[in-house]
């Protein structure tokens, strides 16, 4: 007579009725780097590509070099929305008063003047639909969605449309970025390259 093998124990954490929290993110163990809760569901990053941490970068430091002063960048930093959604945007912009001491794990949602998302293939769909609803009923004024367009930057700009509370386009942008919110920026979006493009 054979013998069923014992089934292991998982290392995953198994979620508790209701779903994960808010707080249980700075909690729980072992975790990997980047991980977002939605909907109270832990959400794990996919590897990075080159595109993707290209993209980050220039925002980060192309905005952090604009901002005027009662504002700070930061990138992938997770935001509380609310008690079950803490999602991570590629880089943030916030008031700088929130910003309480060196060991801060999160920021409130009420803060966020901007969120950018670089859309990956495991993220489109989040990054799309999800995050959007969840950032405009955040009351967050700005969101841009970066998206791989062949190895070049596109940026879809939305605003927040008080009248709806829902955000609204603004635009389109691949070669060159000029807004005046949530500050004056004008990017060349071409920076952001892959190596092989950089040498043509």
């Amino acid at each position: 007579m054979s013998v069923a093998p014992k089934a292991s124990a998982s290392s995953w954490p198994m979620p508790p009725e209701g779903g994960w929290t808010a707080d249980d993110l700075d909690r729980l163990p072992n975790l990997p780097p980047h991980t977002e809760l939605i909907d109270g569901s832990l959400v794990f990053a996919s590897p990075r590509t080159i595109f993707h941490e290209r993209t980050i970068d220039f925002f980060k430091w192309q905005l952090q070099s604009l901002a005027p002063e009662e504002l700070e960048v930061f990138r992938e930093f997770t935001i509380d929305l609310d008690d079950q959604n803490r999602p991570e945007p590629g880089v943030v912009v916030v008031r700088a008063d929130v910003v309480e001491d060196p060991y801060q794990t999160r920021l409130p949602a009420e803060s966020v003047v901007l969120a950018i998302e670089a859309a990956s293939e495991d993220s489109v769909s989040r990054d799309r639909e999800a995050k959007p609803i969840m950032y405009a009923r955040a009351k967050i004024p700005q969101y841009w969605r970066v998206e791989n367009e062949k190895g070049r930057a596109a940026v879809h700009v939305f605003e927040l449309e008080p009248t709806t509370g829902a955000y609204t386009s603004t635009g389109i942008f691949r070669e060159r970025m000029k807004l005046d919110v949530p500050f004056p920026v004008d990017l060349d979006l071409a920076q952001i390259k892959t190596r092989r493009d950089r040498n043509q």
